[in-house]
């Protein structure tokens, strides 16, 4: 799919976001039709979106538990942006990071959705040492600014200005050096799918999924099996050195 201008989706799927979610939602309560890959019991760590709380990604994460890995909630409420300044937050979510880290003695995968992938991406460039991979869902890390219908919320919950300098957007849209798939819908009805996708790296890897709503990014069977596939994959420094263990396995 050829990338276009970052804007944020057409307004008919802006409009049809709460039906397809609700939808999404239900198709989570289906049988899968395939089992999923089991785990190695490494600890996960799941960041909901703007205006969400761990309440919204709970299914995720129970579903996660029962594939056998130790899954956590971001444990900071509602997900409203910082109210202190960025690093400072990042400080906080580190905490976490290293007493999990700590605690297990394994790197941590980080699974965030939406404004939650921001952090996600944050922490692994600031302690790439304890995290395994990073998981974005529909998370706009290349074009914060202009791909989102979400501009709205993000800026009434910080007092009506917006939070982000150039400075910060700009640093965003860089890669962390741990593997980083961004998963993305092209019929997401919240966020641009052009703002989801980087470019294809020994460390980036972006993952398409179709015809999943915003809000489905955390129920939709799909969604579930990416998350699944990537999580059981073997800890490798890079994509490029998974593809050539798998070469060498071959010849």
């Amino acid at each position: 799919m050829d990338s276009p201008a970052f804007k944020p989706p057409p307004a008919i799927l802006l409009a049809l976001e709460p039906l397809r979610a609700i939808s999404d939602y239900f198709a989570s309560l289906a049988p899968l039709s395939e089992p999923l890959p089991q785990g190695d019991g490494h600890p996960v760590i799941v960041f909901p979106g703007l205006g969400a709380s761990g309440y919204a990604t709970e299914g995720l994460r129970e579903r996660l538990r029962e594939l056998n890995y130790e899954v956590h909630d971001w444990e900071q409420g509602v997900n409203q942006w910082p109210d202190t300044d960025f690093d400072g937050f990042l400080e906080l979510l580190s905490a976490q990071l290293k007493q999990i880290y700590s605690r297990n003695s394994r790197p941590v995968s980080l699974i965030g959705w939406s404004l939650g992938g921001v952090y996600a991406r944050e922490l692994a460039k600031k302690h790439p040492e304890l995290v395994r991979r990073v998981i974005t869902l529909a998370t706009p890390f290349a074009d914060q600014a202009n791909s989102t219908h979400a501009g709205w919320l993000f800026t009434l919950l910080n007092g009506g200005v917006s939070p982000m300098d150039e400075a910060l957007l700009r640093q965003l849209g860089i890669d962390p050096v741990v593997p980083c798939t961004s998963v993305y819908s092209p019929s997401d009805g919240i966020v641009g799918w052009a703002g989801c996708v980087g470019t294809e790296s020994e460390y980036h890897q972006n993952v398409e999924v179709d015809n999943v709503s915003h809000w489905g990014m955390v129920h939709h069977p799909e969604v579930l099996r990416v998350v699944a596939r990537l999580l059981a994959e073997p800890r490798h420094r890079s994509f490029r050195s998974l593809l050539e263990a798998c070469v060498t396995k071959l010849f």
